[in-house]
């Protein structure tokens, strides 16, 4: 099951599981119209079952997760501005909404339990990250309740992730298409970032070989906010001769608690962080070789390249215009 399933990363996610072939794959979303467009973009098919309910009712979880072998929760909040706007709305979904999917985990014998979280959860400046921070504990924290139950958890943290719903490429793609200035917050703002498919095929990784009460990152590229929009300017002006010169980047102010850089640990994390092929993992185990705290700050992290970054854009802008 799949909560949250018919945003970005859900829906990645289940194009990703119906290669598979698993008997059935639930996908549980509180937006109606949501899930109209997720069948359409999808087509109809029939190990698709798409269920109307809400991470914050306990009762629906109970009934919806019966007989489920895998819950991967991505169901949230988690727009900067609107978590600090409306915190207890946050705090509903964001924290509460994971103990009752946890609960109904736990009580329904569920074999794995992932959770995808953020970057922003680490050292946490706002009510998003602050919130994402006390799921993360609630999950890696919850096989202290199973009992004899085998449920295994773990989480993936994910960094920005590029083309997903309301992220800042479809900001600056509107923009483009307006052909209106690209708003940067500010000129020093850096982020690191990973394709929906990237992120789809981590959370599908992780789940073969996760154990319990693991984090999981991907090794991702930096790149500052401004080179992204300066990026897609570029592309977009020459694949399209309508856009060529047509738009500029505004510079113009961060916004409420929002962070210069990103983090993908905290500094008591580096110990027992570890370099697992394209991942980090974070365990119990501490790592006798300690990774630099360089390779995890967006503001010191490697750079993607300029030839990776116009690649990335291209199949972002052929992934929307296929759908």
């Amino acid at each position: 099951m799949i909560t949250g399933g018919t945003g970005s990363i859900g829906m990645g996610l289940t194009r990703q599981l119906i290669k598979h072939k698993p008997k059935e794959i639930r996908i549980l979303s509180n937006d109606e119209n949501s899930i109209a467009e997720t069948i359409e973009n999808l087509g109809k098919n029939p190990i698709c079952k798409f269920m109307v309910g809400d991470v914050r009712d306990k009762d629906r979880l109970n009934l919806a997760i019966r007989d489920v072998d895998i819950v991967y929760h991505a169901a949230a909040m988690k727009h900067i501005d609107i978590c600090e706007y409306n915190p207890f709305d946050a705090v509903k979904t964001n924290v509460v909404g994971t103990s009752n999917i946890l609960e109904a985990s736990i009580i329904e014998g569920v074999k794995k339990f992932l959770f995808i979280s953020t970057d922003k959860a680490t050292n946490p400046t706002s009510t998003l990250g602050g919130s994402k921070l006390l799921a993360e504990r609630l999950t890696l924290d919850a096989s202290t309740y199973i009992g004899k139950a085998k449920t295994k958890f773990a989480i993936v943290r994910f960094g920005n992730v590029i083309g997903s719903r309301g992220s800042v490429f479809q900001i600056f793609q509107k923009q483009i298409k307006m052909k209106k200035p690209l708003t940067v917050t500010d000129k020093r703002m850096t982020r690191f970032i990973m394709s929906i498919s990237e992120a789809s095929s981590m959370i599908l990784n992780v789940t073969k070989i996760m154990k319990d009460g693991e984090i999981y990152i991907l090794k991702m590229p930096s790149i500052k906010i401004e080179e992204l929009a300066k990026g897609m300017l570029h592309v977009y002006g020459s694949r399209f001769p309508a856009y060529q010169n047509s738009s500029a980047v505004k510079i113009s102010k961060s916004r409420e608690r929002e962070r210069f850089h990103e983090f993908l640990i905290t500094k008591e994390e580096q110990p027992f962080c570890h370099g697992i092929g394209p991942m980090y993992k974070i365990s119990k185990i501490e790592n006798k070789k300690q990774l630099s705290l360089n390779e995890f700050s967006s503001e010191t992290a490697p750079r993607i390249s300029q030839s990776k970054l116009y690649k990335t854009i291209n199949e972002l802008i052929d992934e929307y215009i296929s759908y």
